[in-house]
């Protein structure tokens, strides 16, 4: 019998060929032959398992396949093996029974029979050993006969008869195919794969790259975490640990000695340490000898690897248990709570001290996690501390974080009540009720306002006398008050802002003497008559004041007189629109901002033309009693009653020489201006640069893409401020009316300068005349007349006329007669330095500069005698005896100590003067490195003792942003160190060094941040000004470096875009900037952040506006929303939200109406207008 029954025919070993045909046939498949095969012992074989089958139950067929050795041996040890590997089949097929199921699914064949059970087991088999393979297969050779019809899988051996189809061929197709790329995974046998080659093929020129899932999923787990990574970021966040020297004494040192223990055979040791610098384990190990204390080595090491973790968290526990130590002990120490709270930070960002190692990776920081525990900490303090104020302010700052508006307005009310004579609070609750969107509108925060102030006035009376008056409460009351003014311009009702002014004025200064002793409301009480009267008010024809007009009423009244009749400027609603075809949007702006320019004013029944209250077309435009009443106030001080008239100026326009506004002077920011440098690029020596950038003033309201429509007022308005200086000069006299008549004169240059700006000659020509006409007006006064700050300004208004020798003829003349003062006159070194300053910037370089006008004029200010118009030559002895001059005085003033008050602003003024007279001798005289180092002595000299006495001197004069000598002696070092730039050349980084130490001193001043942009937009590199400005932001509070920061990357980017369209063919763009759009969005949401940047208007108009420029419309609207959220009272927002989306007109003017915010133009009267 064959192996291979199939194969029965080939020849058997020794055999002869059957014919010569076939010989070579046979050949090939002598390999099948099989000599040690015995037919005897397959025979025997096959008896023998048919007998132990016939033991076996005919229900369990499973113990059918596990046959071993063992069965064979003997009958005996048949039943117990067949037992044992029976239990141990059924654990199997119990772990794999989902396997098994599956496994059978595969094969195509539902059915369960015997027969393919059986042959499943001959194939598992098969793969352990080929003994029992041919046991199994004899034990079911006639069960496979009788179910061949029925099976897909046929053997060989049941196909003897058949011989010459010897495969089966199964033409059923698998569609299978023909859906997936590759077989399935189930029918492809596995196996491991030991090495990455190939048998078969050439090594040199061909390779197999074999592609595994899993092995490229172990090198993604293998690849080194970056320092930005989750884990990596944990240890960062955590605090070093301190190395120390155990042997060391407890002081630290400047660096830690390393000791090292004398070894007693030194000889031994330096031929394998002959350079020392092995500690004495290592040289033992070296030597051979081993370490004698390697247990105490790896207890050490183990302690080492444990430190770190150990340390951390020592750390912060310490630091936990400091804290509650300190607020344990002295539960009064606010700063020890507030510190406590800002260390939950610090806190959160480490792992906890407290969590085990599982919970190290599963603890979650959430932002309310930390929020609660400040507020748990808080409540604490505050059970502690039940009347402290900032530990109330600080949790409902934490509250708004979590809290609904509601809730919010019923805690700060609350707290309101408990402490009504506390003004910073106020300040804070007036600033959340009018930044709330969902709770605000115009009338209730203008109540409020009012409640405020009555309340505060009655601290002040002492009538309220649960609550004692806290320090500092009028210049705060004087604050909330302008606050309350820019709060109603903003909003529109520019009315009732003007009315709150005139009423504060008029009840400040022309008080009856008959009612000075009455507390604040019964004061209003006898105020109401004189308002509700119609006898005209400050800024009105005729207007005499309260005093007079209770004088008249105690002898009978008024006589009326006939007024004279003028010709006013009336303008028909109809010519108010010039183009019909324009669209309705463009339209509705052109007549709101024309209104907004002329009908500032409150409206007032003209008795001479017979009219009354129903008379006024528009109801708004009248403002009662009720609206201002309860925010009058009593100022008793001298320098606040002069701060409340220069606000009222500063609101009307007029320049002032100190800013006034109150600290959170942001809210009232609103104009894109803060940016315009005036003449300071072209002349940067002699700009001036007036303190009101960044505020609208009264009657300007414009779009940010339309910017001012016209300059200055209407004829109205001029009338109006007119009116208020002849009032006002009525009141003061001596230095206080020179001041209010400089600020006249300012108020007209810098409309000069806007038109210069502008370019527009004809109303240049037309202003000109009217300026020059005021001059000499307030110069022919006779308290004028020698008021060389007067001549000063006249002089500098027809220099920038262009009437240059004109100018000259003014200067020469104030200097002939301001007397033999010399440097010991402020007003004279201040005259002759701006007289050089525009001098020298007619200068086209520094050749023979000695021999110039500028020199002459520097050099007569030293000599005590009369001045001497210049002849054309200096000499050089005048010269050399004014440099020892300068020298002498500047040592002298910067030796004396400067004491306070008036006197220290004066002596301040005079040292401005004089070292800018000195620098700019010495930069003409000698060179640009002279003056710098005078600037620096001056600087030096100020910084180690002026700061403090500064800052106390402004609090005592109770005026913010107050301009302090170093800061004016640094603008004068920048401006010199500019002009040089543009004459000669000269590095940049003295002038960056400069600016950038001065803007770290005083980061809210915006002539300096206007110097640093326009220097840095030529730098090509853009990283050191970034760099600049992240540190600025970092370490103060002012809005002005983000604001600047902003204002560089724009400009950056508008260069960076007019390089790359350039209309030249290819362009190779010189600045490759990108991502810049980006870089100023991410700036704009760190700056609106921000404390102060929150509730700025300006802020968010400029967001707004770049947005728009981008393209990006659904996401401006969704700004435009947001920033209504935090400033709901800036009408300029609506309107430049009218200009950016016109489809929205409608909608928008809605809201307005319905947050009572001023339309002047409601749609029903502008369709009536375009019917017309």
């Amino acid at each position: 019998m064959a192996l291979f029954p199939a194969f029965a025919g080939a020849a058997e070993p020794g055999e002869p060929p059957a014919g010569s045909s076939d010989c070579k046939v046979r050949k090939d498949l002598d390999w099948l032959s099989n000599p040690s095969f015995s037919a005897e012992d397959a025979l025997l074989l096959h008896q023998r398992t048919t007998e132990v089958t016939s033991l076996i139950p005919e229900k369990s067929p499973l113990i059918s396949r596990t046959t071993s050795r063992s069965e064979l041996s003997g009958e005996s040890d048949t039943d117990e093996s067949l037992k044992s590997s029976s239990k141990k089949r059924k654990k199997k097929k119990k772990k794999h029974h989902h396997y098994k199921k599956t496994k059978k699914k595969t094969k195509g064949d539902s059915s369960s029979s015997e027969s393919d059970v059986d042959t499943n087991h001959i194939k598992d088999k098969a793969t352990r050993s080929g003994r029992n393979n041919e046991k199994e297969v004899a034990t079911n050779l006639d069960k496979k006969t009788s179910n061949l019809t029925g099976n897909r899988f046929v053997w060989l051996d049941d196909l003897q008869p058949f011989t010459t189809e010897t495969f089966r061929v199964d033409k059923k197709p698998d569609p299978a195919n023909w859906a997936y790329k590759s077989l399935y995974r189930g029918d492809i046998a596995r196996y491991k794969r030991r090495g990455e080659s190939c048998l078969g093929i050439d090594t040199k020129k061909q390779c197999i790259i074999w592609d595994s899932s899993a092995s490229k999923r172990k090198n993604l787990q293998r690849q080194p975490e970056r320092y930005f990574t989750k884990n990596n970021v944990k240890v960062l966040n955590t605090d070093g640990i301190p190395v120390v020297s155990k042997s060391s004494p407890s002081c630290p040192t400047a660096f830690i000695p390393v000791f090292q223990k004398e070894t007693d055979d030194s000889s031994n040791t330096t031929e394998v340490n002959p350079l020392g610098i092995y500690d004495p384990s290592t040289t033992v190990w070296l030597e051979g000898k081993g370490s004698k204390s390697a247990d105490y080595e790896l207890a050490d090491v183990q302690q080492t690897v444990q430190e770190p973790g150990i340390n951390i968290n020592s750390i912060l526990m310490t630091k936990v248990e400091e804290h509650n130590k300190k607020v344990r002990e002295n539960p009064r120490d606010i700063n020890a709570w507030m510190e406590f709270v800002s260390f939950q930070d610090e806190l959160m960002r480490g792992p906890s001290p407290y969590a085990s190692k599982e919970e190290h990776e599963v603890r979650r920081k959430s932002l309310k996690l930390i929020l609660e525990k400040k507020l748990a900490i808080l409540e604490r303090a505050i059970e502690s501390n039940p009347s402290n104020v900032d530990l109330k302010l600080a949790r409902l700052k934490l509250c708004a974080e979590f809290w609904e508006p509601p809730a919010l307005i019923k805690e700060w009310q609350k707290l309101i009540f408990l402490h009504p004579n506390n003004p910073e609070m106020w300040k804070k609750y007036l600033l959340f009720c009018q930044s709330q969107f969902t709770t605000f509108s115009v009338s209730k925060i203008n109540s409020l306002y009012g409640k405020c102030l009555t309340t505060l006035a009655a601290v002040q009376d002492g009538s309220m006398v649960s609550h004692p008056l806290l320090p500092g409460t009028e210049e705060a009351m004087l604050a909330i008050f302008i606050q309350q003014c820019h709060f109603l311009r903003q909003a529109g009702h520019s009315e009732k802002a003007v009315s709150l002014f005139q009423a504060l004025i008029d009840f400040t200064f022309f008080k009856p003497d008959s009612v000075k002793d009455l507390p604040t409301r019964g004061q209003v009480d006898f105020f109401e008559p004189f308002w509700d009267s119609g006898e005209p008010r400050i800024g009105e024809k005729g207007a005499r004041g309260w005093k007079a007009w209770m004088h008249q009423q105690e002898k009978g009244g008024w006589i009326t007189l006939k007024p004279d009749d003028d010709d006013d400027e009336e303008i028909d609603e109809d010519q108010e629109i010039k183009d019909k075809t324009l669209p309705k949007w463009h339209i509705w702006l052109d007549i709101e901002c024309s209104r907004e320019a002329r009908h500032w004013l409150p409206w007032r029944p003209d008795k001479a033309k017979k009219e009354t209250e129903e008379d006024c077309e528009d109801p708004e435009r009248q403002v009662l009693f009720d609206d201002l009443g309860p925010s009058l106030i009593r100022l008793s001080n001298p320098d606040l009653q002069r701060q409340l008239l220069y606000s009222f100026l500063q609101f009307l326009g007029v320049p002032c020489t100190t800013k006034l506004f109150p600290s959170n002077l942001y809210i009232a920011m609103d104009e894109n201006n803060i940016f315009d440098s005036m003449l300071s690029d072209e002349k940067p020596l002699a700009s001036v640069d007036f303190p009101l950038s960044g505020f609208n003033s009264i009657g300007h309201m414009d779009t940010m893409l339309r910017a001012r429509h016209h300059i200055g007022h209407y004829k109205e308005g001029e009338e109006f401020i007119q009116n208020v200086f002849h009032v006002l000069f009525q009141l003061f006299s001596g230095k206080e009316k020179s001041d209010l008549s400089i600020s006249w004169l300012q108020y007209e240059i810098s409309k000069i300068v806007q038109y210069l700006q502008t370019k527009n000659k004809r109303k240049l020509k037309t202003q000109g005349r009217k300026s020059k006409k005021l001059a000499k007006n307030l110069l022919k006064a006779p308290d004028n007349r020698n008021d060389l700050s007067l001549w000063k300004l006249y002089a500098y208004l027809e220099w920038l006329l262009g009437n240059i020798d004109d100018a000259r003829k003014v200067f020469d003349t104030a200097l002939c007669t301001a007397g033999t003062g010399g440097l010991k006159s402020p007003q004279l070194c201040s005259l002759s330095l701006l007289y050089a300053q525009l001098e020298v910037e007619l200068l086209e370089s520094l050749e023979g500069a000695v021999m110039s006008r500028a020199v002459h004029i520097l050099t007569k200010l030293t000599e005590s005698g009369t001045y001497v118009p210049y002849s054309g030559q200096v000499l050089p002895v005048n010269v050399l005896k004014a440099r020892k001059t300068y020298e002498h005085a500047l040592e002298d003033y910067l030796s004396k100590t400067l004491v306070s008050g008036e006197d220290r602003v004066s002596d301040a003024d005079q040292l401005v003067s004089l070292v800018g007279c000195y620098a700019l001798f010495q930069y003409l005289t000698v060179g640009i490195d002279a003056a710098v180092s005078i600037y620096a002595q001056t600087s030096e000299k100020l910084e180690a003792s002026g700061p403090q006495k500064c800052e106390n001197t402004r609090e005592k004069l109770g005026i913010q942003n107050f301009p302090t000598a170093l800061e004016t002696v640094t603008l004068m070092h920048t401006n010199l160190l500019r002009f040089h730039m543009k004459i000669s050349v000269y590095p940049l980084n003295p002038l960056r060094e400069a600016l950038t130490g001065a803007l770290n001193r005083y980061p809210s001043n915006q002539t300096l941040w206007r110097s640093y942009i326009h220097i840095q937009r030529k730098s090509h590199s853009a990283s050191k000004a970034r760099r600049f400005f992240d540190g600025v932001t970092r370490s103060t509070n002012s809005l002005e470096p983000w604001l600047y920061a902003i204002r560089a990357e724009q400009m950056r980017k508008k260069l960076t875009e007019t390089v790359q369209r350039a209309d030249v063919g290819e362009i190779h763009s010189t600045i490759p900037e990108t991502g810049l759009a980006n870089r100023i969005v991410a700036l704009f949401e760190h700056a609106v952040q921000t404390e102060n940047g929150t509730n700025c208007p300006l802020l968010w108009r400029m967001y707004l506006n770049f947005l728009v420029s981008l393209g990006k419309t659904e996401k401006s609207k969704g700004l435009f929303y947001k920033a209504l959220q935090n400033c709901p009272w800036a009408k300029v927002l609506y309107m430049d939200a009218v200009e950016y989306f016109p489809e929205q007109l409608q909608e928008t003017l809605d809201l307005m109406t319905e947050k009572e915010l001023r339309v002047r133009v409601p749609m029903e009267e502008l369709e009536l207008l375009l019917e017309v």
